[in-house]
């Protein structure tokens, strides 16, 4: 869940320091309240809060000390769709939570971080600095701006328990709650810009990843199977990713092991 910054050009994240208390933080302010008791007035100056000023810092940052390049794809979600049309509802019953894209995607990103292990590096200095475990962001929506909580040890997770925590930090997201353990320490982050209605859009990294995935909203369009025109549902997909420690190479087959986990999830579950 993502709030789409058009002037930043794509999906940005906050960092671990930007929630502030409820009390410190002016109410956000809608179309519905912007003029309220201002007839009169052609505009309302409103002071930014602390988390947009630092979402905004934070934009800055990333354009200015990385090296920013996007690669696209896109999915067929066919299998995907179908896998969660056969097992939602035994799913939900033995685990207790909903069988959503999040988990899936985070699921193939983890293995496929297996093999490009610079997608989950970062430079520190002069220095490369790659990582064991996958602590993966994800991207949320709430009240008070965009947030990213961290899930950690993604890898060691299975789909009921990425989907469990994933659900979890998204509640306290919406809450206000997160704490700032819960905001630290990401490798990799995912967004989700398709429950917004988003097409097509250019994430921009959280320092100091060096990548993040953008998902898109699935649309039916034809597409040539066989030699034959067939209508699909596709989501386009986008990897942004810092090419001072990641190739080219590199990041496009990070794109296509995503592509093809999701297209046969069975490769997801035999981990190949």
């Amino acid at each position: 869940m993502l709030r789409h910054l058009e002037d930043a050009g794509g999906w940005a994240s906050a960092p671990a320091s930007a929630p502030a208390s409820a009390s410190a933080e002016p109410r956000p302010v809608t179309p519905a309240t912007a003029f309220r008791g201002a007839a009169d007035e052609e505009e309302r100056v409103v002071p930014m809060s602390r988390i947009r000023q630092r979402i905004a810092e934070r934009l800055v940052q990333s354009q200015r000390t990385a090296a920013i390049l996007t690669t696209f794809n896109e999915i067929d979600m066919s299998a995907v769709l179908d896998l969660r049309s056969r097992h939602r509802d035994a799913f939900e019953k033995k685990h207790g939570i909903k069988l959503g894209f999040m988990s899936l995607f985070g699921h193939a990103c983890v293995l496929a971080l297996g093999e490009i292990p610079e997608l989950n590096a970062e430079i520190r200095g002069t220095d490369i600095v790659y990582r064991r475990s996958v602590h993966l962001g994800v991207a949320v929506g709430s009240p008070r701006g965009l947030v990213v909580p961290v899930v950690k040890r993604a890898e060691a997770l299975d789909f009921a328990g990425l989907e469990r925590e994933i659900a979890r930090l998204a509640g306290r997201a919406r809450d206000g709650t997160l704490s700032l353990d819960e905001l630290s320490g990401g490798t990799f982050t995912i967004s989700n810009g398709g429950v917004y209605g988003s097409l097509l859009s250019t994430p921009i990294l959280n320092p100091p990843q060096s990548g993040i995935l953008g998902m898109h909203k699935i649309e039916k369009r034809p597409v040539a199977v066989n030699d034959q025109v067939v209508i699909r549902p596709m989501m386009y997909v986008a990897l942004s990713y810092d090419h001072r420690i990641v190739d080219g190479e590199q990041a496009v087959t990070f794109v296509v092991r995503v592509k093809e986990r999701l297209e046969d999830p069975e490769r997801m579950l035999l981990n190949v």
